[in-house]
């Protein structure tokens, strides 16, 4: 407007000069003057013209850099609003949308790093809402053209539709309704809670067919998002995974490295052979396939999910462990047993680097010794073709033809008789499994999943009374007849007959039936396990219950001492008084006398959970000071003491048992530099507390959520292994300590073979530790296997056996005691 108001002041003015101007070329004299580039051709030849065109440019220069100034504002705001996903897009490409109350750059990350770890998300687009604006670490995150491409960012809220519709919400793929933790305090983890439902809610009224995965903090909240197609409470899944750290050591880093997608190279420039072999262990993933379209399985139909496991991994080396029904509303089963039969429909859960579909399909063939025979046990001469004929035939002989035969008269639980010179590992493995060591130690910890009940034919056999039964007839299992929150799913435990007094719950104060006052009055014949927390949530009650799991010999329970800076409400002292030997006492671990009391000296395992009271509220990083510093002291001051901690912030677990002469764990963090400069997703997993299974981050757990958009059975899965849900026929994790007298097996497939024909069981992973040069602390080397054990009922307890260790398993930690 301004540049035609001068075009026609000029040309008014100009009539009475001698050069007149057109309409035209008084538009074109103002556009060039204000341009400053002056051709010349046109100009004013009287006074009155060139006064005017003089005052114009000198308002011209006060005024064009203000209303500049103004856009570049607009600019700026309408980058700080975000864009918009258009519609045109939504119709041609996929999106899924990611809502949070503050956009950090590291659960950004974690998000993006995870969600695009697949091949077949790459051509997704991932959209950002949040009410909050960007900050610069975000503004620069935002930039990179790896996420430049990929990445949209929305300022707006998620309960008005106009922001959900700027979203294109109704044509998203999925929505993800994650929570904050930049809460420090109880009373916001609630509020947060009730912010994440509100937005579930909005999204399903707004677009009824989004799909919603959802993450909430107290378990008491799942009941409001029913409706949504995933759920994971960090309350739930924490307090499981400390309480099977203490079941199964290391259990923690375990689902740590098998819910991040890792391609197994960490570790593999390092010159230590423990970070190489943890480093390519940690490639390992759960994957599914139907029987009918694998070549791994397929042949097995017909046959006992035992027999399909220790065959599967002796031809193949991958790890069946669970299996589902191809029927509506059948659920998973984690090592179900000889029992189970396979069908061509059956859905194959197992362990491996990569899915089948990307394997290198070689089938194993027998290597040369070193003395120049083949495998031991074998004929001198036999080699090639005809050894691995034979080594397959004498393995075959574990197992009964008809594979029913194991299982209708109980399962085979004799040991199983093998030469000792048979050496099933001498068999090269497919070229993603780890090599298999050749000398063992003793005192190896097996971890395991034992299979499940045999009662799922309805074979309608009554239990009958075992001796451990007689021994204690205060205990009787069921199911817990009070429960914490709404929506707790049903498990069998170890319960009491009869309720105990209120009174007798308090540890460390005398009541009428029961004048003792600390731990060591007890007498207890088993180690305590101690929890610290700030105040004693219904997330307990998930700690409660692998420890009171039915499946646990009686005279193995080991009493449970909460530790609890304020006191629980009746409600609670009334869900835990049904319990065997739980106790709990009001005290702090900041408090030596406390920790005194509760019998710090006389426990197996101190577990702390991370203080949600902090005084940090300027620094999110600065959130697990307390923790930290408390724990430290438990640890110069209780160095036996086993202490199982829990943080907020995954980098701080490099101050857990701080040590700042110890030259080999300044290694360990020089280590750590080179695998994030690789890119790598868990840098971290070298960090001698987090592989040792000392230490785990609850925002470990959101990678949980973030794989079930592209496996929807990985919590089902994760839940049944942690014992947070208990399922007809499932097995459970186990632990067994290998002594020297069961160092003949020597290897894992030796191993495998012994577990699944005498016992029924599935290994799964590795516990060892081991001397290191450099560290202030070594210890003899001690190594736990882990398997899912298969359970009858018919038994008085789980028949317990031993075995070598797992060196191809998912998880091979290493710690310094």
């Amino acid at each position: 407007m301004r540049t035609l108001s001068c075009a026609c002041g000029i040309q008014h003015l100009q009539r009475g000069g001698n050069h007149h101007f057109g309409v035209f070329e008084s538009l074109w004299f103002v556009v060039v003057t204000f341009s400053t580039v002056g051709f010349g051709d046109i100009y004013p030849d009287i006074w009155p013209s060139q006064l005017f065109m003089l005052f114009m440019i000198i308002c011209a220069l006060i005024i064009l850099p203000t209303q500049v100034e103004q856009l570049a504002l607009i600019y700026m705001e309408r980058q700080k609003l975000g864009g918009s996903y258009s519609s045109h897009r939504a119709q041609t490409e996929k999106h899924v949308v990611v809502c949070m109350t503050t956009l950090r750059a590291d659960a950004v990350m974690d998000f993006l790093n995870e969600f695009y770890a697949h091949a077949k998300l790459q051509d997704y687009f991932v959209v950002l809402l949040s009410p909050c604006e960007l900050d610069t670490t975000m503004k620069m995150l935002l930039q990179v053209p790896l996420w430049a491409q990929r990445v949209i960012y929305v300022q707006g809220s998620a309960l008005k539709d106009t922001d959900l519709t700027r979203c294109r919400m109704q044509d998203a793929e999925s929505c993800f309704i994650l929570s904050a933790r930049n809460h420090s305090c109880n009373a916001d983890k609630d509020a947060t809670d009730q912010h994440t439902i509100m937005r579930a809610w909005a999204v399903r009224d707004f677009a009824p067919k989004c799909p919603i995965y959802v993450q909430l903090f107290r378990p008491e909240n799942k009941f409001h998002v029913k409706f949504a197609d995933h759920v994971v409470c960090e309350d739930e899944f924490k307090y499981a995974l400390l309480a099977n750290n203490c079941l199964c050591p290391g259990i923690s880093t375990f689902v740590t490295l098998l819910l991040h997608t890792s391609r197994g190279q960490e570790g593999q420039t390092s010159q230590e052979e423990w970070q190489k072999l943890y480093g390519k262990c940690s490639g390992n993933e759960i994957y599914h396939i139907r029987l009918a379209d694998s070549n791994f399985f397929g042949d097995y139909e017909g046959k006992s999910f035992t027999y399909a496991s220790f065959h599967a991994h002796r031809k193949y080396g991958v790890s069946l462990v669970g299996v589902q029904r191809d029927v509506v509303g059948s659920t998973i089963q984690l090592n179900p047993g000889p029992r189970h039969i396979m069908r061509k429909g059956d859905i194959c859960f197992y362990m491996n680097i990569t899915k089948e579909e990307n394997s290198a399909f070689i089938l194993a063939h027998p290597n040369q010794l070193p003395g120049g025979g083949g495998g031991g046990g074998l004929p001198p001469g036999a080699t090639g073709t005809v050894a691995l004929e034979l080594q397959h035939t004498r393995a075959a002989q574990t197992f009964s033809s008809d594979p029913t035969l194991m299982s209708r008269s109980g399962s085979r639980r004799h040991n199983l008789s093998l030469p000792k010179g048979l050496n099933i590992s001498s068999l090269q493995k497919r070229p993603s499994i780890a090599p298999v060591p050749a000398t063992l130690e003793a005192n190896n910890i097996h971890i395991n999943v034992t299979g499940g009940s045999d009662s799922e034919d309805g074979d309608g056999e009554e239990e009958e009374p075992t001796t451990e039964d007689l021994d204690f007839p205060e205990y009787v299992r069921g199911f817990p007849p009070i429960t914490p929150y709404v929506g707790t799913s049903p498990t069998l435990c170890h319960l009491m007959r009869d309720k105990r007094p209120l009174c007798c719950l308090r540890l460390n104060l005398e009541c009428p039936h029961c004048c003792h006052q600390n731990a060591k009055e007890y007498h207890w014949p088993n180690p305590a396990i101690i929890v610290a927390a700030d105040f004693c949530s219904s997330g307990l009650y998930n700690f409660i219950v692998p420890l009171r799991s039915h499946a646990r010999p009686k005279k193995s329970l080991n009493p449970i001492v909460l530790l609890c800076t304020s006191p629980p409400d009746n409600s609670f002292l009334d869900m835990i008084s049904f319990f065997p030997l739980v106790y709990w006492m009001k005290g702090s671990i900041d408090s030596i006398e406390d920790l005194l009391r509760a019998g710090i000296n006389l426990t197996e395992n101190v577990v702390v959970v991370n203080k949600e009271t902090s005084n940090s509220r300027e620094e999110d990083t600065l959130a697990d000071c307390n923790t930290i510093v408390s724990v430290q002291t438990i640890f110069r001051l209780f160095p036996k003491a086993n202490i199982i901690t829990e943080i907020t912030h995954s980098p701080n677990m490099r101050f857990m048992q701080f040590r700042p002469d110890d030259l080999y764990s300044l290694s360990i963090s020089k280590q750590e530099k080179k695998e994030r400069q690789r890119g790598s997703n868990i840098y971290y997993m070298f960090r001698l507390p987090f592989a040792a299974g000392n230490v785990f981050s609850a925002s470990m757990l959101d990678a949980l959520l973030y794989q079930a958009f592209v496996k929807d059975y990985i919590i089902t899965f994760v839940r049944l292994l942690l014992g947070v849900d208990m399922a007809v026929g499932s097995g459970h994790l186990a632990s067994v300590t290998i002594k020297k007298e069961d160092l003949w097996i020597r290897t894992y497939g030796r191993l495998y073979q012994k577990l699944c024909s005498s016992a029924c069981e599935i290994p799964i992973g590795i516990y060892r530790t081991q001397n290191h040069s450099g560290s202030e602390m070594t210890a003899s080397p001690r190594i736990r296997t882990w398997s899912l054990r298969h359970y009858s009922k018919r038994q008085s307890r789980p028949v317990k056996k031993v075995g070598i260790p797992i060196y191809r398993g998912i998880f091979c930690p290493i710690k310094i005691t």
